[in-house]
């Protein structure tokens, strides 16, 4: 029994102690996949720690195969991190008409959550970061680029899950992100056969970016389904010209 008070009582060791809060920064989304670490000598005075503490931490992050080391090229967190879904599955669903359908309905889901949690919890700087990703959606429509503004709208999106700060909501939007950016790709491109969309669109999305800066959670959680549900709409709408027409030549 005294054993055992012993072991429990046993103080942290402080390489455990820096390995829990480097985590922590990867897990939060403060450090990216592929983000090079400070230098050794700044990590250690950030910390406030020995150096042979801090490299010990590190050894064990590269252990778990969080971190990669390239000879003298520094440290850098890895980009594998994410790699279960990188899978060949993803491949297809991005290649289904249907599940784009079925995508579009799980970021219902995803975005509703991040857009509710983010008007409660968001700070200052995580809605200017918001505002900021926002504005250059309007940016990347001047290139008239339908990759380049996807990758603007998943963006803005994206800055909506970490202000949300719920590393679930976050780190899964993220795992997601090539399958996401298609999905709106594909959605942007065949929006854009209805003019009258783009500034429905543009409406909806301010008013989703107003609830969440104006801190109201429900207005928020509204403001992405009714923005979703819209986008769906046309979509469906669309698809069944689309279908009419393709019967109306196989006639001819």
């Amino acid at each position: 029994m005294t054993q055992l008070l012993k072991q429990k009582l046993a103080p942290q060791k402080l390489s455990d102690i820096i390995l829990a809060q480097l985590e922590e920064l990867i897990i939060e989304g403060s450090l990216q996949p592929g983000e090079k670490l400070l230098p050794e000598r700044e990590l250690a005075k950030k910390f406030d720690v020995s150096r042979p503490s801090l490299r010990e931490a590190i050894q064990k992050l590269e252990v778990k195969g969080l971190v990669t080391r390239k000879q003298g090229g520094g440290t850098f967190v890895s980009k594998n991190i994410m790699k279960s879904f990188s899978d060949p599955m993803f491949d297809l669903m991005a290649r289904s008409s249907e599940s784009q359908f079925d995508l579009l309905e799980f970021r219902h889901g995803i975005e509703g959550m991040a857009a509710y949690y983010a008007a409660m919890r968001g700070t200052v700087t995580d809605f200017d970061q918001i505002q900021a990703k926002h504005d250059n959606i309007g940016d990347s429509q001047l290139e008239d680029d339908f990759r380049l503004e996807a990758k603007a709208v998943y963006e803005f999106h994206y800055a909506i899950c970490a202000a949300s700060h719920n590393v679930v909501i976050l780190q899964t939007t993220r795992s997601m992100a090539e399958l996401i950016i298609d999905n709106i790709e594909k959605n942007l491109t065949v929006l854009a056969k209805r003019p009258d969309v783009f500034s429905k669109n543009t409406d909806y999305r301010k008013n989703l970016l107003d609830a969440i800066v104006s801190g109201k959670p429900q207005k928020a959680w509204g403001a992405s389904h009714r923005h979703l549900a819209f986008i769906e709409e046309v979509l469906l709408k669309l698809t069944q010209e689309n279908s009419r027409m393709e019967r109306s030549m196989r006639r001819m």
